[in-house]
């Protein structure tokens, strides 16, 4: 599978919300963070992954990515794109992303989330962050000297 339809195919699956088939894209050592909190508060492998994107993205009313501009080497993909995140009580935001992703034999093994965490923050319910300060960190790796 080429570097484009695997990282296009993940993220389709993530927009799904199907995380079944999210995991499929993904090596049992891939390692997942978001760049704003950095390699401490990371996830690795399938499980933990899904573990972590299902806090911020399972209770959302709706939630969608739109594809943008991918670029790869091959190896390598820089992949522009944004999300729509809807909550149930009203609230919206629409968060600018780049990601980079390392992708070797079909599968990603380094995915990086670059975003502006204050632009969710902002528009988020008010007991978004308190949700999240309860939720599964079981999750949590610290990726400092491997990304």
């Amino acid at each position: 599978m080429s570097v484009e339809n695997t990282v296009l195919g993940m993220w389709q699956a993530l927009s799904d919300r199907d995380w079944e088939r999210l995991k499929t894209f993904l090596a049992d050592d891939c390692i997942y963070l978001d760049m704003p909190v950095g390699p401490t508060a990371a996830a690795k492998g399938p499980e933990d992954i899904v573990k972590r994107l299902k806090i911020g993205i399972e209770p959302l009313a709706s939630y969608e990515n739109f594809t943008g501009l991918l670029l790869d080497n091959g190896r390598d993909a820089m992949y522009e794109h944004h999300e729509e995140w809807h909550w149930t009580t009203g609230e919206s935001a629409v968060l600018q992303f780049t990601s980079v992703h390392r992708v070797e034999n079909g599968k990603i093994t380094l995915w990086k989330d670059y975003w502006d965490m204050a632009a969710l923050a902002n528009h988020a319910p008010p007991t978004w962050l308190e949700d999240f300060a309860t939720a599964d960190m079981s999750w949590v790796y610290d990726a400092t000297g491997e990304v």
